[in-house]
């Protein structure tokens, strides 16, 4: 795992992302360093839960961890993926507890937190939104180039690497960055010709 967290902050351009996983098991986390419109991996890995019997000590851990790690590597911007509905509906309510502790710890930090549904983050890695996580991950070690002996055991991590990198092609895309108004004004502003006098 390379670890990057000594280096000292570049210009202006460099932002670090951080893509969170959420899982009550097992919770992904990546750590991607852009410089205009290159990426890098710095770091990815998982907070493993397994051992950790007692639900709420699991929330707890998962707060500790997430905060050291955003001690260790100090993102500007946190992409976290969104929980899949399924018809479980405790297995809904614990993978929402185990994100809603993680944003809480990105809020105690006053990070920025960006959330993507897992379909849009699978669509932005490899346009399809059904494409199976070992082809994100596979798409994720060619863009990144990632070696093989640096992919890790779990996939949660290569998922929460590329909800970062998900985040990176929103933020460098010209298309979405002309999508973002701060209100009806601005909107207004920048589509004169669509608005009707």
């Amino acid at each position: 795992m390379r670890n990057l967290n000594n280096m000292p902050k570049g210009p202006a351009t460099e932002k670090i992302i951080m893509g969170i996983d959420p899982g009550t098991n097992v919770m992904g986390y990546g750590v991607i360093r852009c410089v205009g419109q290159k990426a890098s991996m710095v770091a990815m890995g998982v907070i493993d839960m397994h051992k950790e019997n007692d639900p709420y000590l699991k929330l707890g851990h998962i707060f500790e961890r997430v905060t050291g790690i955003i001690d260790s590597y100090l993102p500007d911007e946190i992409a976290i993926e969104a929980p899949f509905f399924g018809k479980n509906v405790q297995s809904m309510l614990k993978l929402g507890r185990a994100q809603g502790v993680a944003i809480a710890a990105a809020i105690h930090h006053s990070i920025p937190i960006h959330e993507y549904a897992p379909m849009k983050i699978k669509m932005a890695l490899t346009g399809v939104g059904s494409a199976s996580k070992e082809q994100v991950a596979g798409m994720l070690q060619r863009i990144l180039h990632i070696s093989a002996d640096e992919m890790p055991k779990y996939m949660d991590a290569t998922d929460a690497l590329a909800a970062a990198y998900c985040h990176f092609i929103q933020i460098s895309s010209p298309v979405s960055q002309s999508k973002a108004y701060s209100g009806w004004k601005d909107f207004i502003n920048k589509n004169k010709e669509r608005v009707k006098k």
